[in-house]
């Protein structure tokens, strides 16, 4: 399975979350990532390193401008010289086959 060429579907409330077992299949797709739990909720998380703030900041929006084009939108973390992005799908509270394709293109914009 191909992460980087897939497109984010709109995912509605009452939508599955992913199974355990396909989490860690899905992860091994973008091994930079980790799968955390954060107030109840697994979320997709790596930190991306910079030289400077610059970079960081440059990349931050360019993060924000893929969550919009494709209306799903991470937490992000911007400080001098790294930016901890976050992808997990709110209406869920939980993991689904979109945050792994989000962190997909996202590592494809670092």
């Amino acid at each position: 399975m191909e992460l980087h060429g897939m497109k984010c579907e709109a995912c509605l409330t009452g939508a599955p979350l992913v199974t355990h077992e396909d989490a860690d299949k899905l992860n091994k797709l973008i091994p930079d990532w980790n799968i955390v739990e954060q107030e109840g909720m697994k979320r997709l998380e790596r930190v991306f390193k910079f030289p400077d703030f610059a970079g960081a900041l440059d990349f931050t929006n360019r993060v924000g401008k893929l969550a919009e084009e494709n209306n799903h939108h991470p937490a992000i973390l911007t400080e001098w010289g790294k930016v901890t992005v976050q992808w997990w799908t709110h209406k869920i509270g939980g993991l689904h086959m979109n945050d792994f394709i989000m962190a997909a293109k996202t590592d494809e914009l670092f």
